[in-house]
């Protein structure tokens, strides 16, 4: 348990940035509210699931890489940090852009279907995103389970699993209502400034 303890502050830095990014609606909760309000909430959950599944392909695919990386040059932490440094300033900028013009919160059509194809549909969504994987090598760049064996790894991956469907299943369950969805709307301005914030200090924290 104490070894476990050591990688807790990597370990929150790396949710934070996870549960931050999940606070503005893209394209994954467009198309959970489509199902949600089409075709109901649990069709809708079916969906988040199968967002956090390509989530942890993704998570173990960066952490992956990254191992081998750092395996041949140890120099290649400090090009990553930069790295995902970079992506965080430019999810700032997006997240201000938006607070100085806030979008509107779409649904996406999505045809009627069987469980095992919202599933589907949700995980093809995350893991052919190209925004994702560059996210979960910014989150790899924290170095969250460096030095951890495969306990640390499973615990870290189980770990964004969890955030990434208690996330995506929050909007699909609260956007999908018609009174919530506009009050959100109302308040998106001041969100996204405060995302922009917490992007541009994360940024700077993971680059010095």
């Amino acid at each position: 348990m104490p070894a476990i303890l050591s990688f807790l502050p990597g370990f929150a830095a790396a949710y934070a940035i996870l549960v931050v990014a999940a606070a503005s609606p893209g394209p994954a909760v467009a198309m959970l509210l489509g199902i949600a309000t089409g075709q109901g909430r649990a069709p809708a959950l079916v969906a988040s699931a199968g967002i956090a599944t390509g989530s942890v392909l993704l998570n173990l695919g960066t952490l992956a890489g990254v191992g081998l990386i750092l395996a041949q040059a140890a120099w290649a932490m400090a090009v990553l940090r930069v790295i995902g440094g970079a992506y965080l300033l430019w999810l700032a900028w997006g997240a201000f852009r938006k607070a100085m013009r806030p979008p509107s919160i779409t649904v996406a059509p999505v045809a009627a279907r069987g469980a095992s194809r919202h599933f589907l549909a949700g995980f093809l969504l995350q893991v052919t995103n190209p925004k994702a994987i560059v996210f979960w090598i910014a989150i790899a760049s924290v170095g969250a389970t460096t030095g951890g064996g495969a306990g640390v790894i499973a615990l870290f991956v189980a770990g964004a699993f969890a955030i990434s469907f208690a996330c995506h299943g929050a909007w699909a369950l609260v956007l999908s209502s018609g009174p919530i969805r506009r009050g959100y709307a109302v308040a998106r301005r001041w969100i996204e400034a405060g995302l922009g914030a917490f992007f541009t200090v994360a940024a700077v924290r993971l680059a010095v």
